[in-house]
């Protein structure tokens, strides 16, 4: 199993560093289900009021919060799965921004928010599950950066954690 040890800095563009460097000492697996179990247990009760509420102008808010952690999931699992199949393409970022504007996050169901980011975290586990020691290692291009495919599972944890340390700190 991948422990974030493993992971060297040439495998992954700067801006993922503290993402991956604040997980510890962890195993993928198991900090993919259990970053998702902390988030879930952190924001399942949380009052509609507190779920659309923003800290500042034009920061997110929770439900949009979701949402993006929701479509940064999907990007970087198919980045995942691009480079685990050797495809030397180099692969457009994304505007989180943008995505962001264009989600309709707050308009959601809440609990439909909370399922989809359990079945995509679920759909992410057995994907990194299925790689083998060689294609965790496999490099390829996105926004102009190598990124290694263990590297992508790391930052996707540590994205995750990130937005939960935003939420505990802005919105509870």
């Amino acid at each position: 199993m991948m422990n974030s040890n493993q992971i060297n800095e040439n495998e992954y563009a700067p801006f993922y560093k503290n993402y991956i460097t604040s997980l510890g000492d962890v195993y993928l697996l198991d900090i993919l289900n259990d970053s998702l179990q902390e988030l879930l247990a952190t924001v399942k009760d949380l009052p509609e009021e507190k779920l659309v509420y923003r800290y500042a102008k034009g920061k997110w808010t929770i439900k949009e919060l979701l949402q993006h952690i929701i479509d940064a999931e999907r990007v970087l699992s198919y980045r995942a799965l691009r480079f685990s199949r050797n495809d030397i393409t180099d692969l457009h970022g994304f505007n989180e921004d943008w995505y962001v504007d264009n989600s309709n996050g707050n308009d959601r169901n809440f609990n439909e928010l909370l399922h989809e980011l359990t079945l995509i975290r679920k759909a992410s586990i057995s994907l990194f599950n299925s790689f083998s020691n060689e294609m965790l290692t496999m490099t390829g291009s996105a926004n102009g950066s190598l990124m290694s495919v263990r590297a992508l599972g790391f930052v996707i944890a540590g994205h995750q954690m990130h937005h939960l340390k935003i939420i505990k700190e802005k919105y509870l």
